[in-house]
């Protein structure tokens, strides 16, 4: 029995006891490193404290065996009372939050683990301030608490309690909630201030439902939790549920309804892909160490991919929106130099020590298997269109082969996938994979009547990204290979002149760069670490600041059909 007392909020601790029924008097403890979905060890530990461990009216004296582990000599078999505390003071999807205002539980990051008891069933209760609800994605008990099959289900459930309200709908039968947190700061609940939003949800649904050849969603109730907050945004998925982080900043602006809305069809088409069309590496889950997965690339890739379609696939955003959207993404890509220096299969494989620890020299270094991924997914896309098939296909494939079967799939069962639709994709996608050059874009995007367009920038290009701070005028970006790189430049210097003018703002270097012909050196003068530093700066001719996706005029009558199919998540 797991016991969460979160009656301590003003103090933000979260007071935990495990009552256990121990089998061998060698008793094991062990606190999960990272929550699935979330690849990084994030070292939970680091919040655990005053751990102790009582038998009968006995102290007992754990002994630490790791980091996040220990081990109890029992004198005997009696049942077994641990208690500890667990700070929570970081809001984020996989991290915990209790003040008096709400309650959110990564249970990956409190409940320790019993070796022996991983695949038995857990009880979950909650003691809480009074007029706070729980909100649970687990089947409830008789009793007031909840009942997991086994370990693994308990560290999926996220835990939302509050003084909040939820809000049911149904998918094609199976219930839904919906519940909001920090819409009183600023900005309103959107299933209460939005009369269509939980319609649309709905709809949203029904479409991942439809990319995925089946008529009900996977899990037989479903959990959306939606910390609103000043500018943030993220989401972690769950077999019953997810929990996004979106900010109020957002929200508000033009497109912030439709950004929302493909952050929501993104982690709950999850509960497909990734959690039970699940890679063989996370078959089951170790929750101690990292493990190498060289197909997040499929897991993420793809469902960034069509989180932007799949909007639009249920009648929530026009043809412009989502060709805007997609067009952000490829502009993006292609400004990532990163992308020449890691392909896709590393950046899956080096998703632990990389993409959750990325830096400000990250760019130059490193591509998102989120990012590619994605664009690979639109490439394949149009390839499968072009021998009469399609993604969506690939992914009924597989659901039936793997996902609806409980098994786990490698890297050759992807390849089988997608080589069953297109021959050819048994040598061309191991070479996307591996290799460092785009995959051939233009073509692909001209069977559908589009074409990307460059927009080139006004200024003559240094390679940097300034921002104005209290200290002065900093550089935030430093490229590699790039002018500024070669005057000498680091993340982090503040600029305090160029071509002997003295620079305080960005505008002040805008107006420098433009009365100087690319390739005249500038003399360069900045501070780093309490000196001076001096150089020449030596702006190269103007490059492409960014690319538009766009209607090829010139384009045949059939790519109209064909973008039509393509974009509505359609089969030819």
């Amino acid at each position: 029995m797991v016991l969460l007392d979160l009656r301590a909020c003003h103090s933000h601790l979260v007071a935990v006891t495990l009552e256990v029924q121990p089998q061998d008097q060698e008793l094991r403890l062990a606190l999960p490193g990272w929550t699935p979905g979330s690849y990084l060890i994030r070292d939970y530990v680091r919040q655990l404290e005053g751990l102790e461990v009582l038998q009968d009216q006995d102290h007992l004296h754990p002994r630490r065996t790791g980091t996040a582990s220990w081990s109890v000599s029992l004198p005997r078999l009696s049942p077994v009372r641990i208690r500890y505390r667990v700070l929570a003071t970081e809001l984020t999807v996989r991290t915990c939050h209790l003040t008096p205002e709400h309650g959110f539980l990564a249970l990956a990051a409190v409940v320790l683990q019993v070796q022996g008891q991983r695949w038995l069933p857990h009880r979950l209760h909650l003691q809480l301030p009074p007029d706070w609800l729980p909100f649970v994605p687990l089947p409830p008990c008789a009793d007031g608490g909840w009942r997991a099959r086994d370990f693994d289900q308990l560290v999926d459930t996220p835990v939302e309690a509050g003084p909040q309200s939820g809000h049911g709908f149904e998918v094609a039968a199976v219930p839904h909630r919906w519940v909001s947190w920090g819409t009183t700061l600023a900005g309103g609940d959107p299933a209460v201030d939005d009369p269509d939003w939980l319609k649309d949800v709905q709809r949203l649904c029904l479409a991942c439902c439809r990319l995925m050849g089946v008529e009900r969603p996977a899990a037989d109730h479903y959990l959306f939790v939606l910390h609103l907050t000043d500018n943030g945004y993220g989401g972690l998925e769950h077999d019953h549920s997810t929990v996004l982080q979106y900010g109020r900043r957002r929200l508000a602006k033009p497109d912030g309804r439709r950004k929302l809305l493909q952050l929501v069809a993104h982690e709950y088409l999850h509960q497909w892909n990734v959690r039970r069309l699940r890679p063989a590496e996370l078959t089951p889950y170790d929750y101690d160490r990292p493990v190498v997965v060289p197909s997040l690339w499929f897991a993420e890739g793809v469902t960034s991919y069509v989180d932007q379609l799949l909007p639009h696939a249920a009648g929530l955003s026009t043809q412009e929106e989502v060709l805007s959207d997609l067009g952000a993404d490829l502009s993006r890509y292609l400004l990532t130099p990163g992308r020449r220096l890691q392909s896709l299969r590393q950046s899956s494989e080096e998703a632990w020590v990389k993409l959750y620890k990325a830096d400000a020299y990250a760019v130059d270094n490193q591509i998102s298997y989120y990012l590619k991924g994605a664009v690979l997914a639109l490439v394949l896309d149009l390839h499968l269109r072009r021998h009469g098939s399609a993604l969506p296909a690939v992914l009924h494939a597989l659901w039936h082969s793997h996902g609806a079967r409980g098994r786990g799939y490698g890297e050759s069962d992807l390849l089988h996938a997608f080589a069953a639709s297109a021959p050819d994709l048994a040598t061309l996608l191991p070479a996307w994979l591996d290799g460092l050059e785009d995959p051939p874009l233009d073509a692909y995007l001209a069977d559908v009547g589009l074409r990307l367009r460059a927009e080139s920038a006004a200024e003559p290009w240094t390679g940097w990204q300034l921002e104005t701070t209290a200290q002065g005028l900093t550089t935030q970006r430093v490229l590699r290979d790039s002018p500024a790189e070669r005057a000498g430049l680091m993340v982090g210097d503040e600029l305090i002149a160029l071509a002997g003018q003295r620079l305080r703002a960005a505008d002040d270097v805008s107006a420098l760069l433009s009365s100087h012909a690319p390739g005249t050196p500038l003399p360069l003068v900045a501070a780093r670490d309490g000196g001076l530093i001096s150089g020449s700066l030596t702006p190269e001719s103007p490059r492409p600041k960014g690319w538009r996706l766009e209607l090829d005029p010139a384009a045949a009558a059939e790519a109209g059909e064909r973008r039509r199919q393509w974009l509505a998540l359609e089969r030819p």
